[in-house]
């Protein structure tokens, strides 16, 4: 069957893709823990430890891949995913392989290029307050766009994240047809997957981005009995494994002014 003709009946529900896809937000990465501390200090700029996609994570983040781990090896085995994919920033790829590793999973973790983070250009390591000082312009052009349209000179906006995660979802429909599939990647790229799947308005999804922290190593589940139909949103940003094992569940939030303004 022709590419274009298997995508469009996919999309009019004639063949079958994914039955359940599981996401999951990186555990605690050393990026976050010093863009936290250089907020709380009123800093402008974010002393991270090495350029974004090479972040590794913390102590507590490594705690979080591993408690990750030990919930998905309670999982039966004909609930398991069929395959893992994940961003390849290292923060991602070290919680996936640490979770796969203590879970006992034989799955190989791959990774795609468009689980990536988003790309921030010129704003990379500046904080909301750096911006604002050095860069006074583009913020009051990210106020006036809102968080889904504004993309700052060098980066993407959200919507162009979208763009990459639509081609992502039809990619995996084909590659895992009647499969479960698990993903490890970043907070907005969450939100965004809601966006798709659940197709939602631009304030629909800035109203959850504004009232809603993804967790470090949370999960947030969709279900699509026999890969056809409606996504059903099933869980979301769930970290009650890290409550039940001890390991400290942590929040590292994003700007908080979504909307358009």
């Amino acid at each position: 069957m022709h590419q274009t003709e298997e995508a469009t009946n996919r999309m009019l529900g004639q063949l079958p893709g994914m039955t359940e896809l599981v996401l999951v937000r990186h555990g605690e990465s050393e990026g976050n823990v010093a863009a936290t501390q250089a907020r709380e200090a009123g800093a402008h700029v974010i002393d991270v430890p090495a350029r974004d996609a090479d972040v590794e994570l913390s102590a507590t983040g490594r705690d979080q891949a591993l408690a990750l781990g030990r919930l998905l090896s309670e999982v039966p085995d004909e609930r398991r995913a069929a395959a893992v994919w994940s961003s390849p920033y290292v923060r991602a790829r070290q919680t996936a392989e640490l979770a796969v590793d203590a879970a006992g999973w034989p799955a190989r973790v791959m990774v795609d290029e468009r689980l990536r983070d988003r790309e921030l250009g010129i704003l990379d390591m500046l904080t909301s307050a750096g911006v604002e000082a050095r860069l006074p312009e583009e913020a009051a052009r990210r106020r006036w766009l809102g968080k889904f349209y504004y993309r700052p000179p060098g980066g993407e906006s959200w919507a162009d994240v979208v763009l990459r995660l639509r081609t992502l979802v039809n990619d995996l429909d084909r590659r895992h047809s009647g499969q479960r599939v698990l993903l490890v990647c970043h907070d907005a790229l969450i939100l965004l997957f809601r966006y798709i799947l659940e197709d939602l308005s631009e304030r629909e999804v800035l109203d959850i981005a504004a009232t809603s922290t993804i967790l470090n190593a949370s999960v947030t589940r969709f279900a699509r009995p026999g890969g056809v139909g409606e996504w059903a949103l099933e869980t979301f940003n769930m970290a009650d494994h890290l409550l039940s094992e001890g390991v400290p569940v942590t929040e590292h939030a994003g700007e908080a002014n979504v909307h358009p303004r």
